[in-house]
């Protein structure tokens, strides 16, 4: 069943393309990644499909109906880029306040243990740092028991471990059978939760797959290297990083890599050829585009 879908969608803002005829289905169950960099379209594209902007074109549908109109918006939990919460109430009260506007909401103590938000259920907002209110604005998308979640940079602002901790509770109400939309900076967590990525650029969609395919799309190797010479120029290395005697290469076709590195008598050990990282993968997809315009 299709929860959220795009048809050919343009959206402008004044001379700006922000989205160029991008068709997009998400189906129940699924837990999908946005990626992009900043201005790429994610952000527009999420207010599309909750209904807070209407397209320049095409069509936009959620839950089978018009984002705009409060019937489709009933199974429907988002957590934008920025929230507010009242600074005087405590945590418990905004979860109840919030609880009171659904049918059959989950209850508060299981909303906070999920989220790992027990603690803080005294505590008045106001006090809290950013990353708590962070995790707090998160936690409420799913109060509602919504069939489709919204996330807009979920983690932004938080450490390692709250991280860690909110992503146990996406994968939690995702394991239970609700779908996730999520759009994130942060590479790896887009890899550590997402069955399928969409990268946007440009206004629109690159590539849309899974993420080891992502990373078979761009067809490149990270070679690393122990080795304290200086290397000679060679053809097909994308990047080079050095760390100490440890050396990274980012190249199409690691096989010639190595060959030429012997032929050039490089000495090097320690020889390690692997798939990109997701990060890798973006970069390239992103600054395609670019790259063909230049040439």
């Amino acid at each position: 069943m299709i929860l959220a879908r795009t048809v050919e969608v343009t959206r402008r803002y004044g001379d700006t393309l922000a989205l160029d005829r991008v068709s997009l289905d998400v189906t129940a169950g699924e837990l999908v990644g946005l990626l992009g960099p900043n201005g790429a379209g994610k952000s527009t594209l999420v207010n599309l499909l909750i209904g807070i902007r209407r397209p320049t074109s095409g069509v936009v549908e959620l839950c089978g109906g018009d984002p705009r109109l409060p019937a489709s918006r009933r199974l429907l939990g988002v957590t934008p880029q920025e929230t507010g919460l009242p600074a005087s109430l405590r945590v418990g009260e905004v979860v109840d306040f919030v609880r009171a506007h659904y049918a059959d909401p989950m209850t508060r103590d299981e909303l906070l243990d999920r989220f790992g938000l027990t603690d803080l259920v005294r505590r008045q907002t106001g006090g809290l740092s950013g990353g708590q209110k962070r995790r707090v604005a998160v936690a409420l998308a799913f109060l509602g028991k919504p069939r489709i979640v919204f996330l807009d940079e979920p983690t932004t602002g938080l450490d390692v471990e709250a991280r860690r901790s909110l992503w146990e509770g996406i994968r939690s109400f995702h394991t239970d059978g609700g779908t996730v939309v999520l759009t994130s900076h942060y590479l790896e967590e887009v890899e550590a939760l997402a069955q399928r990525v969409v990268v946007i650029g440009g206004g629109r969609v690159l590539a849309d797959d899974t993420v080891p395919a992502i990373r078979g799309l761009v067809a490149i190797r990270r070679v690393s290297l122990t080795s304290d010479a200086s290397l000679p120029q060679l053809d097909g290395v994308i990047n080079v990083e050095r760390d100490g005697d440890r050396l990274h290469l980012i190249t199409p076709d690691s096989d010639q890599l190595v060959r030429d590195l012997v032929r050039h008598d490089v000495a090097f050990t320690d020889l390690e050829v692997r798939p990109t990282s997701l990060e890798e993968a973006f970069l390239t997809l992103t600054e395609a585009p670019a790259m063909e315009t230049a040439r």
